[in-house]
């Protein structure tokens, strides 16, 4: 996905504008690389607007969509952004997360029921666990869990 930003804005009074752009179609080509995984991201009928029309989505727009997770009013709240996210992941539970990523990335270009499977057997192992029998025991106690990374 392309992104053109136009950093002064429309005039001087105006904040910057932030596109996105599928723009192929425009010059002769139709992007059949990028549009498996934009079909991914936003499904099927929205992907094939921006394929078949190459125009431009505003940052709200892409938002909506599922382009991104997040639009900041300035570059300048990018670290600080990141850095919230970060910290908040690394409350959870260390080996819930590998668990998770690891399931996530392996099932999602799975059929439906194989990717069930996948993951059935992924909550039962994390299930198994001392940190989730921790996070189960601290959110009963109404406590902040204390992870072991077991």
């Amino acid at each position: 996905m392309s992104t053109v930003s136009n950093a002064k804005g429309p005039n001087p009074l105006t904040p910057p504008v932030h596109t996105w752009l599928r723009a192929g179609v425009n010059i002769g080509l139709f992007c059949s690389t990028p549009a498996v995984a934009l079909a991914r991201s936003v499904g099927k009928k929205k992907s094939m607007e921006m394929l078949l029309t190459g125009e431009m989505l505003s940052a709200d727009m892409a938002l909506q969509a599922g382009l991104l997770n997040h639009v900041l009013d300035d570059c300048k709240q990018l670290d600080s952004h990141v850095s919230t996210l970060a910290q908040h992941i690394a409350t959870k539970a260390p080996v819930a997360i590998a668990m998770g990523k690891h399931t996530f990335n392996r099932q999602i270009d799975m059929p439906l029921a194989e990717a069930y499977d996948i993951a059935s057997d992924t909550m039962v192992r994390n299930l198994q666990k001392a940190d989730a029998t921790e996070g189960i025991r601290a959110f009963l106690e109404k406590r902040p869990p204390v992870w072991t990374n077991e």
